[in-house]
């Protein structure tokens, strides 16, 4: 009985490390697996309005704008099977901040994605 009752008690603690809450660029709270790598930083030397208008593009070509938020300069998309979030603020004049978050339907991170999410971005401000 008490062997039952500690392999329970031992499953549910690693149940309970391995699932929990983890924020999302836009803010929010989300259920998931909070120890997976999901998110990078850039910085640009270009205007928000203008780096917030590249993410979008870039979101848009990959995939499908699901939520905008103008004034606080964040984006949501669906990717393949992941969600993908782009914050964008001013850290200076004219220097912006870009967070990308990728997140799998199975909720763990999927950093390929937000790398490849951010390399676009970078690149339809180059041609701008």
């Amino acid at each position: 009985m008490k062997t039952r009752l500690s392999v329970l008690l031992a499953g549910l603690c690693v149940l309970w490390l391995a699932v929990g809450c983890y924020s999302t660029a836009d803010g929010h709270k989300k259920f998931g697996k909070p120890f997976s790598k999901d998110r990078l930083e850039s910085r640009y030397e270009r205007p928000v309005d203008q780096v917030f208008a590249a993410a979008k593009a870039a979101l848009g070509n990959m995939g499908r704008l699901v939520g905008e938020n103008t004034i606080g300069k964040t984006l949501e998309a669906r990717i393949d099977n992941s969600t993908v979030w782009v914050a964008v603020d001013e850290v200076e004049p004219n220097i912006s901040r870009v967070i990308v978050q990728a997140r799998r339907s199975a909720f763990g991170g999927n950093i390929d994605l937000a790398s490849e999410v951010d390399k676009q971005i970078a690149l339809l401000l180059q041609t701008q």
